[in-house]
């Protein structure tokens, strides 16, 4: 009797402790999210039929960020977009935001090229502003991390241009 319950302990303690180790793995691993480090706060739409539909949806325009994560361009970039709130407060509240890591079919996303980091909005009339330019003639749509307020300054510009057109 003494040995039946002692087994019966002891199958408790392994699968209590295995049921453990099951809940601790899933805690540590971070979320795999839409993100991708541009901002966790920020509701990101998966693909760009997506955030067309939404933008179209929400009367908000679409900010598309191009990127790779083996880009130092991209990452350094990146870094200051998560980092800065009023970039962060924006694209969560006024914006349908995306970030993609591929090319889309759409030809308009890269009037002069297919380069990272580019930064290309769209209005809820979807269509794409070609005229929301960076400061450099050879990529039109890049931001450096120095580019910020200029950056901040086109997102408002974006949001500027569809209240005078609706």
């Amino acid at each position: 009797m003494m040995l039946h319950s002692a087994l019966g302990l002891c199958l408790l303690l392994v699968t209590v402790s295995s049921n453990l180790a099951i809940a601790i793995k899933k805690e540590k691993r971070p979320p795999q999210t839409l993100s991708r480090g541009w901002g966790d706060d920020i509701t990101w739409v998966q693909t760009y039929e997506e955030g067309l539909f939404y933008a179209q949806k929400s009367k908000k325009p679409l900010m598309v960020i191009h990127h790779l994560e083996d880009c130092q361009y991209s990452q350094a970039l990146k870094k200051v977009f998560a980092q800065n709130e009023e970039i962060q407060e924006m694209a969560q509240n006024k914006f349908i935001m995306l970030n993609l890591m591929h090319e889309t079919t759409d030809k308009n996303l890269s009037p002069d090229g297919q380069y990272v980091p580019r930064i290309m909005f769209v209005d809820p009339s979807l269509t794409v502003r070609a005229d929301i330019t960076g400061r450099y003639s050879n990529r039109l749509y890049t931001y450096e991390p120095r580019d910020v307020p200029l950056l901040i300054e086109n997102m408002k510009k974006a949001l500027r241009l569809i209240q005078s057109e609706l």
